[in-house]
C-alpha cells in the first residue's frame, strides 16, 4: 500500500506536536509493509527521511496554498498512492480515500486562545473532514466525543492513541551537565509545550509561588517555542523560561523535574505528560479533557484555572517521598503502553479501512 502523507507542519516555524507526530509515522510505516510518499509546499524538511520520497508542491507555498485547498478545492494532488493522510486540518483535495487527522477542537471549545483566523481556517478544515474523509483519526476517546458533538459519524472515527519513544539509559552525570548548562538548579517544577494562552502557565507560577513559602528554593522552568498571543506573568524571579530545546536537553529536564505540571486548559491527547510519566516523573494535569485519558491513575489532577488544586497536588509530591514514587512507578508502566510502533500498526489498519471504503 502507498500512502501520501502530507507533512507541511515540518514547512511551518514551530512544527510542534502535529510535526513530530508525522516524523513518527514516517519514520514507522515503511517496515510495516507501507511506502510513504511525503509532500508539502517546500523542500525537503529536516526529520524527514531520505529513504522517504518527498514531493515539492511548489507555489502556492503556505498559508496561501492551505486557503486555496479549503475556499477553492485547488490546487489538485497529482501523486500516485492509495490513500492520502492529512495528520492535521490542512485539508488537501484527494481523488482518492482522504484519512484526516483531527487532534482536537479546542479552537471551537476554546476560540479565544487563537485569532479569529485560526478558528476559520480550522472550522473549515473541520467541515471538509466531515465531508470528504474516509476515515478520521483521533488520538483519544475525549476527541472522538468531540466529533461526535460536531456530527461525524461514529463507524468512520478510529481512536488511536499516539505514541513516544520510550527512554534510553543515560549516564547520570551526562543528565546533570545537561541541566546544569541552562543554569537550572533543583527543585523544579516542569512544564513543557507551546508558550500560549490555552496552555493557561500562569496559573502553574501563582501555585509555585505559594509553594515557595514552604519550599524557598523551588523554581518553574517552562520548556517549550513562543506560540500566539501573549501570556503574562512569566517575568518573576522564579521563572526560567527557557524556549524549545534539543531532544537530549528536554529528556535530561523530564529526568530532575521535582515533579511535571500540566495546566493547560484543553488538551487532545498530550504528549508531554506521557513523556514525563515514562521517566518516572510524578505527573500533574487538569481534568476536562484528554489529559485524564493519558494519565489514567498513574498521576494526580486538578480543575483548570484552579490555582489552589495546582499547588495542593504538586505539594503533595513535594512532601510525601513515598507518593513521590509510587506515582513515578505507576506513571512509568503507563506510559509504556503508548509506543510508536503499536500506534503505526493501527494508523495502517485504518489505511486499510479507508481505501476499502473508497472502494466499495
Amino acid at each position: 500500500m502507498r500512502v501520501a502523507v502530507h507533512a507541511g507542519q515540518l514547512l511551518q516555524p514551530v512544527p510542534g506536536g502535529i510535526g513530530r507526530y508525522e516524523i513518527a509515522l514516517l519514520r514507522q510505516l515503511p517496515a510495516l509493509g507501507v511506502e510513504p510518499v511525503a509532500f508539502g509546499a517546500g523542500p525537503r524538511p529536516r526529520g524527514v527521511a531520505h529513504r522517504v520520497p518527498w514531493i515539492d508542491l511548489g507555489f502556492p507555498r503556505g498559508s496561501l496554498r492551505y486557503e486555496a485547498w479549503h475556499r477553492l478545492r485547488r490546487p489538485a494532488l497529482h501523486i500516485t498512492a492509495d490513500a492520502v493522510h492529512a495528520p492535521s486540518l490542512a485539508i488537501p483535495p484527494a481523488r482518492i480515500p482522504l484519512v484526516v487527522t483531527v487532534h482536537d477542537v479546542a479552537f471551537l471549545r476554546l476560540p479565544e486562545t487563537t485569532t479569529r483566523r485560526g478558528v476559520a481556517f480550522h472550522s473549515r478544515g473541520l467541515t471538509l473532514a466531515r465531508r470528504h474523509a474516509s476515515l478520521v483519526i483521533v488520538p483519544s476517546n475525549f476527541t472522538a466525543r468531540e466529533l461526535l458533538r460536531e456530527g461525524f459519524e461514529l463507524d468512520r472515527l478510529a481512536v488511536i492513541p499516539f505514541g513516544i519513544d520510550q527512554p534510553a539509559p543515560r549516564d547520570p552525570d551526562e543528565v546533570d551537565a545537561a541541566v546544569a548548562r541552562l543554569d537550572v538548579r533543583e527543585p523544579y517544577v516542569l512544564t513543557v509545550g507551546t508558550v500560549e494562552p490555552r496552555k493557561d502557565i500562569p496559573t502553574l507560577v501563582h501555585a509555585v509561588d505559594r509553594l515557595r513559602r514552604a519550599h524557598p528554593d523551588l523554581t518553574l522552568v517552562v520548556t517549550g517555542p513562543r506560540g500566539w498571543g501573549e501570556v503574562r506573568g512569566l517575568d518573576r524571579p522564579f521563572v526560567r523560561v527557557i524556549g524549545a530545546q534539543p531532544w537530549s536537553v528536554l529528556d535530561a529536564l523530564y529526568r530532575r523535574a521535582a515533579a511535571f505540571c500540566l495546566a493547560s486548559r484543553y488538551e487532545g491527547f498530550g504528549l508531554p505528560v506521557v513523556e514525563a510519566m515514562a521517566r518516572g516523573v510524578p505527573t500533574i494535569a487538569t481534568t476536562g479533557s484528554a489529559l485524564e485519558e493519558a494519565i489514567g491513575d498513574a498521576g494526580a489532577l486538578f480543575a483548570p484555572g484552579d490555582v489552589d488544586g495546582c499547588a495542593e497536588q504538586i505539594g503533595r509530591v513535594l512532601d510525601d517521598a513515598t507518593l513521590k514514587a509510587r506515582l513515578g512507578r505507576a506513571g512509568a508502566a503507563r506510559a509504556a503502553r503508548f509506543n510508536w510502533t503499536r500506534s503505526a500498526e493501527q494508523h495502517v489498519e485504518a489505511y486499510a479501512r479507508a481505501v476499502a471504503r473508497g472502494s466499495s
